[in-house]
């Protein structure tokens, strides 16, 4: 540029003339494009021109040449929108265009306008012009526009590209520059204004606007914010009628939509607009009101004189709760939440009827916008506090209705109650205690609903249900939100679609691995459609779809309280239900659901006419809905019965259910043409009801509905039995069913068809169709065949019940159904491939013999073992050949055949599966049979012929190939046979035992992620690895197998860390089998307990255990809490099964096994002391791997159970062992330990002491080491003392005692540190009481000494903290309540101390976990449970046991400095005496340093120390020059002192924050590129970003950053890279970030240059 001037200068000496200026800077004549240097002089000699006056007519010619020939071209010019150079050329043409434009006025305004137009209009926009450029174009004459219809051309094309601008780089700049620059300098024109206005808000249908256009739109708005609103400045200049954005409900909306977006500079641009609105309210002192869109509803916004410090009280107070959200972090934001209550208190008129509409004086709708903020925030405790805080006001104010506060539970409450971490305990609750936010919640429902008027209630209610279908909601969430909506009282809301939304909203729970909660949210459903259906809109048959939705094995079970609610709820609505379709007329005397369950049983079991009858097994969801409600329809009627007292009342429904089932049960065993559809149903119904009418913790002779079902089930038992028999055995089915096809087929190959033939005439007769009878043989019949199975258990069970002998005679069929199935499977095929029928049929044989043996085993009772064909079975099973593998059929004879269309789909794989599972069932049935018969090798014999009894190796052998063949879901017999043969074999063949345990392990790890089979699995191989004969052959051979089995324990307490609940198998079995044994695990063992000693490490491990959680397992251990201290009331605790899977039932098992230990009993106590030595080992290990460690952490954890454990196990220790480890004990007392762990060792002391007095000797000892060693214990032991006379009190001779004692602890008396002089006072104070208690003499010499010290720390002076710490001291629970021997008890250990100690809850383990956890009872002499209730009541006090070490001696207000860094100030007194333009023309030359080009604004900056800070930093690194809001500032203490007299050095400019607008636009003519410091969702990293050479950095303010009005007159925003929590930096300190990145790339490039 500086050459460029020259020339010019040149040229004004020759020539005076404007023009001829002109076109010297022009360069002549010439063609050639102008550099930016030119453009920039020419802009600048423009601005001259204009500002003298020179020109005239010539002037405004050669402006007008200028802007179409010279400047107009550039624009035109290549170069990407991002190249920097371009971009400057094009601002700095723009500007040279607008000085033409004023000279030569409209005529070259319009011209100009016009070609601009033309190119945005063109495809793309602003093709061969560039979007960006025509737009800059568009401002530079935008106010010399006088046309009407070019303005209206104009404006319409803004806003076209503001609301229709993409998302591509140049398209989204176009945009924001159109809504940030052209649409305001457009409106300068008034009615230009007016439809620009028009143009952008939305209409009230518009209100859900695109983010990307409520992002334009604010950023127009807020360029806009000047014009907007009455009364400023600059607004009288304009013709037309003034606008007030105040008045436009659409104005409102979009600043509302921008307060919650996630977008953080739209919501900058919102809060500044609402300021603005409010700073002009409050100036105008003028009322005004938004028109409401509905006349119902109170307005957007309003203003009154008579209340104007009360809405400006409100509204500061709502911009500041938005601000402060801005934050993001709950410390800053927690004592602002109060000011929410004020805002309700301004919001609600001070006359405000609850249950009358229209009583809010603000739209309810800027709330809304509060509360949205907080529910999207990424802080989840801000997010916790805003769902509490809105749910509580609501309970508490009663909040008038508004119809946005529906919406708005249903939409952003809602998505913020699906995050599962909400609903966490607060600190200080209970383990098992409802979360605040449920309860919360179940109190907002309630009264929400309560309030909301009627006519709403179906519809906000069937919105609140689907949505909980609308997204994946975890299991905690659906719970909380399913019983907040059973606590609703009752109300007819819902009707068919709100059950069918709950139906969906059940199959959302399914989806979760965590039953119990499952569980418990199906029942909340349930009682939630009880509650809130409207029985006069739904059917019966809809209930009972619904109902299936409910699993019976996890919530809707018979006899639990949820299933008599069900009944109660029937019976009392039963006349009500609508009524359905195929009600008939004649039943109106029975009861509606009498006459629905006989509809459903006859329709049921009728069988459809079809020429050819699918064989297929049906469904079995209609036999489920069927049996239920029957069931369902039969206890209604016994409550009928109860509650009109017949008690001995003929079930009369029951009867006519149960007449066509049992009508079809007893012509089973007669009539052999009754449709398999028709039996398959009528079987399944049957097995169905049987199943489901067992009673939950009820004995069946109590239950009279199922001992008349028994009954009548039992007339057909035997029909039933023969049937059963007759399909499960018969081989003449699938000759049948070859000659049934020939029959039809018309063919006469079957000649020998004699009887079959009549057979299916005869049935074409009876029942009127074609009817065929599928027998086994197929594929598909293994279902039907399961069913037969299944349903022979249950008639075995129920003619048990009966008494055998009044039932059928199960000796007769048993019999039968042994031979009839070994005569199947010896029978061999004639034909060289197997047939399907022969291989299924073999199938059906097996799995037939399998559930006789488990009826064997399950029903000793029926003496079932001294049958003939028993031995017929024994033999036969120990004969076959094991893992026997059934061939695949080649082909098949059918090409229709039901083994390629079967609709079970079951794999030939999985059926041979099946049949070797079966196979390895039976054979355990014979293997423990036959137990003690097992030699141990082969070389024995045995006087059995059975095979797979004298042969173990070869059957194990087999064993381990089976869990090769089988699939992990079918090996659980296989590990059965394996318990009974390992322990024989494993003396005699240990490798081949070995090689069972890792097969075995192998499997179990490949099912550590299944839910389903891993645990009766894990189960299984526990309990023949851990088996007490071979964990007791295995050491004393102390072989391969015993370090197997050690090595198979760590890998399973390494799983326990993954899965939880393994550990507590493992444990809970050794535990019981050493305790407890049984004839089957001790064998030939002589004391079980002996394993103990050998594998103590188990319970070492067992004592320790238990992880350190993460925040999400913690919730859901939490909440299994809650549910569990349901107790019956809700019935997934009744019905799912107790699992004993809590992490603290290890300990629980481990702590109840060691109280059964007695210390008399040699095993015992060696086993004990051992435990005891390893405890120690285990502790110094821990203590010695790190030597400080973090209250809390794992080492912390570990150290406290270990000593828990200690304490339990010190009371059966005898004198010897003690005397001998009180070193360790002591030496565990001299570490660095916490608070927790003192507590323990101290105790453990104290009943050392306390029971063996002469073990004092060793204690004095422990204050004779020296002062380094004791600087972290000390107090450990003086605590001790503090209860002398606990330890004495079986003590005869005190007196020397207590003088030995007086000498210790008053050396430490005068002790240094204050903590420890605190100590010693204490257990002075407890020692001098007993001595004069005792009236000693000999300790009058020390009277004076002691009686002042006491008396001068009991009436210490002064304001400090030692008074308070001594009264503080002696309330602690250790000192004051604590007492060693009453308080010694399990609860103290494991519950009252842990929280007394303020360790993490979840080291807490409540007494009730002991007493649920009943594998293990405590012994009945055992009395040591219950803490007294004076400790139990107290709260964690707020000192914490430290020791001090000497070399953290408190403070007293001494100081030494060293190391200060002194901060030099050069001429401190003397200031420079040159001309302050000299100083800033050649501060470079004079003082050495270069010059940069970086100009930093920090015009909105305040506080004069972050001034003075930043004149410091910017002169250091050189900045060109630092612009400030008033010059005042350099005269400012605060800011001279952190200066340090750069002001004087640097060059200062004056710019006022009104002014900036206008500063910003000259330096972006001048080339400059604005940055700006500021976290938008398009920030550049500071360590990405290039800074140009002509860089103006703007800086924000130290409260709210850039204002929004400015935000848009940026290029670039820069953003630091964070990575702590904190989310902004010191203003100051940013700016010097930015200056040294600017000078740091400055000099790199300086650097390259050269």
């Amino acid at each position: 540029m500086e050459l460029v001037l020259a020339d010019t200068l040149l040229g004004l000496a020759q020539s005076p003339e404007p023009c001829a200026l002109l076109r010297a800077v022009c360069g002549g004549d010439g063609a050639a494009p102008l550099s930016v240097e030119r453009v920039e002089t020419l802009r600048f000699l423009l601005q001259w021109l204009e500002a003298g006056g020179a020109g005239g007519e010539a002037l405004r010619r050669a402006a007008w040449e200028v802007a179409l020939g010279r400047c107009w071209p550039l624009l035109r010019g290549g170069g990407g929108a991002d190249d920097p150079e371009r971009r400057r050329l094009v601002r700095a043409a723009c500007g040279a265009l607008r000085l033409c434009a004023r000279l030569c006025g409209a005529p070259l305004a319009a011209r100009l306008a016009g070609e601009a137009l033309a190119a945005l209009r063109a495809e793309p926009p602003g093709a061969g012009l560039g979007a960006e450029a025509a737009v800059e174009a568009l401002v530079a004459v935008a106010p010399e526009l006088q046309e009407p219809a070019l303005l209206e051309r104009a404006v319409d094309a803004a806003l076209a590209l503001v609301r229709a601008g993409g998302r591509e780089a140049g398209e989204e700049v176009a945009a924001a520059l159109v809504a940030g620059r052209l649409l305001p300098a457009l409106s300068s024109n008034r009615t230009a204004l007016g439809r620009v206005w028009a143009g952008l808000l939305p209409g009230r249908g518009e209100g859900g606007a695109a983010a990307q256009r409520v992002s334009r739109t604010l950023l127009a708005l807020t360029a806009l914010a000047d014009l907007l609103f009455p009364g400023l400045d600059g607004d009288g200049g304009r013709e037309g009628p003034a606008l007030d954005a105040r008045l436009y409900g659409g104005f409102w909306r979009v600043v509302q939509e921008g307060l919650t977006d996630g977008d953080g500079l739209c919501r900058k641009r919102a809060r500044y607009l609402l300021k603005r609105a409010v700073e002009v309210s409050d100036q105008l002192r003028t009322d005004c009101t938004c028109p409401p869109d509905n006349g119902d509803e109170p307005s957007l916004f309003w203003w009154s004189v008579e209340k104007n410090d009360k809405l400006l009280q409100f509204w500061e107070n709502y911009i500041l709760i938005m601000e402060t959200l801005e934050g993001n972090q709950i410390h800053v934001i927690k004592p602002v939440l109060p000011k929410l209550n004020s805002l309700y208190e301004y919001a609600l008129s001070e006359k405000v009827v609850i249950f009358v509409p229209g009583c809010w004086l603000f739209h309810p709708s800027w709330h809304m916008c509060i509360y949205k903020r907080m529910f999207e925030s990424e802080n989840k405790t801000l997010t916790r506090e805003g769902v509490a805080q809105f749910l509580e006001i609501y309970e508490t104010k009663r909040l008038p209705n508004s119809p946005g506060f529906s919406e708005f539970i249903i939409g952003p409450l809602m998505d913020a109650l699906s995050e599962s971490s909400l609903y966490g305990r607060s600190p200080g609750q209970l383990i098992g205690a409802c979360p605040p936010l449920g309860v919360k919640l179940q109190k907002f429902l309630s009264i929400y609903l309560t309030l909301l008027p009627e006519e709403e209630r179906s519809s906000f209610l069937l919105k609140f249900i689907q949505k909980m279908t609308s997204r994946h909601w975890c299991a905690v969430p659906i719970l909380f939100l399913s019983m907040a909506l059973a606590c609703i009282p009752s109300c007819k809301a819902l009707g068919t679609e709100g059950l069918h939304a709950l139906r969906d909203v059940l199959q959302c729970t399914m989806i979760t691995h965590q039953i119990l909660l499952r569980g418990a949210a199906q029942c909340f459903l349930l009682q939630t459609a009880m509650h809130l259906t409207d029985v006069e809109k739904v059917s019966l048959p809809e209930i009972s779809s619904f109902l299936m939705s409910l699993r019976p094995e996890e919530s809707l079970s018979r006899g639990t309280i949820l299933w008599m609610e069900l009944c109660d709820w029937l019976y009392t609505h039963d006349r009500c239900f609508r009524k359905s379709i195929n009600c008939h007329a004649e039943h109106q005397e029975r009861s509606s659901l009498s006459v629905y369950v006989h509809t459903l049983v006859e329709d049921y079991l009728k069988a459809p006419a079809s020429k050819r009858e699918n064989c297929c097994m049906p469904d079995w969801f209609e036999a489920k809905l069927v049996a239920t409600m029957i069931l369902l329809a039969a206890d209604v009627e016994e409550m009928k019965n109860k509650q009109s007292k017949k008690s001995n009342a003929e079930r009369v429904e029951l009867k006519s259910f149960l007449h066509p089932l049992l009508d079809v049960l007893l012509k089973l065993g007669t009539n052999a043409y009754i449709p398999t559809l028709k039996t398959d149903k009528s079987l399944q119904l049957l097995l169905k009801l049987l199943q489901t009418c067992l009673l939950k913790q009820s004995s069946p002779q109590d239950d009279v509905v199922l001992s008349f079902l028994s009954n009548s089930v039992m007339t057909a038992a035997e029909s039933i039995l023969d049937f059963v028999l007759r399909r499960l055995t018969t081989s003449e089915l699938n000759t049948f069913l070859k000659k049934r096809r020939c029959y039809l087929s018309g063919s006469r190959e079957g000649s020998k068809v004699h009887e079959s033939t009549q057979w299916v005439k005869r049935g074409e007769k009876e029942g009127g169709g074609d009817v065929v009878w599928c027998g086994v043989g197929e594929v598909s019949d293994l279902d039907r065949c399961n069913l037969y199975l299944a349903l022979l258990s249950e008639l075995v069970n129920l003619c048990s019940n009966a008494g055998w002998k009044k039932g059928p005679s199960i000796w007769n069929f048993i019999s039968s159904l042994i031979n009839a199935s070994i005569q199947n499977l010896q029978e061999t095929g004639n034909e060289q491939e197997s047939k399907l029928g022969e291989q299924i049929q073999k199938v059906v044989s097996m799995a037939s013999l399998t559930v006789v043996c488990e009826i064997f085993d399950q029903k000793p009772e029926l003496q079932l073992k001294s049958l003939h064909a028993v031995e017929t079975l024994k033999g036969f099973i120990s004969s076959v050949q094991l893992n026997q593998v059934l061939k695949k059929p080649s082909k098949i004879e059918e090409k229709n055949s039901l083994f390629e269309e079967s609709t079970s789909s079951q794999g030939w794989g999985k059926i041979v599966a099946s049949y070797v599972h079966d196979q390895w069932v039976c054979l355990h049935f014979i293997l423990n049979k036959y137990d003690k018969f097992i030699p141990l090798s082969n070389d024995e014999t045995l006087e059995l012929s059975l095979l797979a009894v004298q042969r173990p190796i070869r059957t194990l052998q087999s064993a381990l190939e089976a869990l090769t063949l089988l699939p992990s879901d079918q090996v659980l017999p296989v590990f059965h046979c394996m318990k009974v043969l390992v322990p024989k074999l494993l003396g005699s063949s240990e490798s081949l035992c070995i090689d069972a345990f890792d097969l075995a392990w192998k499997v179990i790890s490949s099912l550590s992620n299944t839910q389903l089979i891993f645990w009766s699995n894990l189960k299984a191989f526990v309990q023949f690895v851990f088996d007490t004969e071979v964990l007791a052959v295995a050491a004393s051979s102390k072989g391969q197998a015993y370090s197997k089995i050690k090595e198979i324990i760590l890998k399973l307490v390494e799983m326990s860390t993954a899965r939880t609940g393994v550990f507590n198998t493992v444990l809970s079995y050794c535990c019981q089998s050493w305790l407890f044994p049984t004839s089957d695990d001790t064998g030939a063992l002589e004391n079980p307990f002996s394993n103990a000693g050998n594998y103590s490490e188990l319970i070492t491990e067992a004592c320790v255990f238990g992880m350190v959680f993460r925040r999400d397992q913690r919730l859901i251990q939490d909440v299994h809490a809650f549910v569990e201290n349901l107790g019956d009331e809700c019935a997934a605790n009744v019905v799912t099964e107790s699992t004993n899977r809590d992490d603290h039932y290890v300990r629980v098992c481990a702590v109840k096994f060691l109280c059964w230990l007695d210390g008399s009993n040699t095993l015992h106590k060696m086993f004990m002391e051992d435990l005891v030595i390893k405890l120690l080992d285990k502790d110094e290990l821990v203590s010695k791997s790190r030597t400080r460690y973090y209250v809390n952490s794992l080492q912390h954890r570990i150290k406290n159970r270990l000593w828990q454990t200690l304490l339990v196990i010190f009371p059966k220790l005898d004198q010897n062992f003690l005397t001998g480890t009180l070193d360790k004990i002591f030496q565990a007392g001299f570490g660095n330990n916490q608070a927790s762990i003192k507590y323990l060792i101290e105790w453990i002391i104290i009943l050392i002491l306390h029971r063996y007095p002469q073990c004092l000797e060793k204690f004095w000892n422990c204050f004779c080491y020296g002062e380094e060693k004791l600087k972290t214990s000390i107090c450990t032991f003086l605590s001790v003392l503090s209860h002398f006379d606990i330890i004495l009190e079986n003590t005869s001779e005190k007196k020397p005692i207590l003088k030995k004692a007086l000498l210790v602890v008053l050396q430490w008396c005068f002790n240094h540190n204050f903590s420890v002089r605190l100590y010693a006072l204490v257990a002075l104070k407890k020692i001098w009481g007993m001595c004069k208690a005792l009236c000693v003499e000999e300790f009058e010499a020390l009277t004076p000494v002691i009686e002042s010290s006491l008396h001068q720390v009991e009436n210490m002076h002064g304001a400090g903290n030692a008074r308070k710490n001594w009264q503080r001291i002696q309330d602690h629970f250790f000192f004051a309540t604590f007492h060693p021997l009453k308080d010694y008890s399990l609860e103290t250990i494991f519950y009252t101390l842990p929280r007394l100690s303020e360790l993490v809850e979840d080291e807490w383990i409540p007494l009730c976990k002991f007493t649920r956890y009943t594998d293990i009872s405590l012994p009945a002499a055992f009395h040591w449970l219950q803490s007294r209730t004076e400790l139990l009541n107290l709260k964690p006090s707020d000192w914490s046991q430290q020791d001090m070490g000497s070399d953290l001696v408190e403070m007293d207000n001494q100081t030494e400095w060293t190391d200060v860094q002194k901060k030099i100030i050069p001429w401190k007194n003397s200031s420079p005496d040159l001309d302050l333009e000299l100083v800033f023309q050649d501060r470079a030359a004079k003082l050495g340093k270069s010059n940069s080009r970086l100009i930093v604004v920090a015009s909105l900056i305040d506080k004069p120390t972050n001034l003075g800070g930043l004149c410091r930093t910017s002169e250091i690194f050189g900045a060109s020059a630092l612009v400030v809001g008033s010059l005042h500032y350099i005269n400012d203490k605060q800011f001279q002192h952190l200066s340090v007299s750069a002001e004087q050095w640097l060059p200062l400019v004056e710019v006022k924050p009104s002014q900036l607008v206008n500063y910003l636009q000259q330096k972006k003519t001048e080339g400059y590129t604005i940055i700006g410091v500021e976290q938008t969702a398009k920030s550049s990293d500071l360590t990405e970003y290039c800074f140009p050479e002509k860089s103006l950095l703007l800086l924000g303010n130290e409260h709210e950053g850039i204002p929004a009005n400015l935000i848009q007159h940026l290029d670039v925003c820069v953003e630091i890279p964070q990575q702590g929590i904190i989310r902004s930096l010191n203003v100051h300190v940013s700016g010097a970030l930015l200056i040294w990145e600017y000078t740091r790339q400055q000099l790199i490039k300086q650097k390259q240059l050269k």
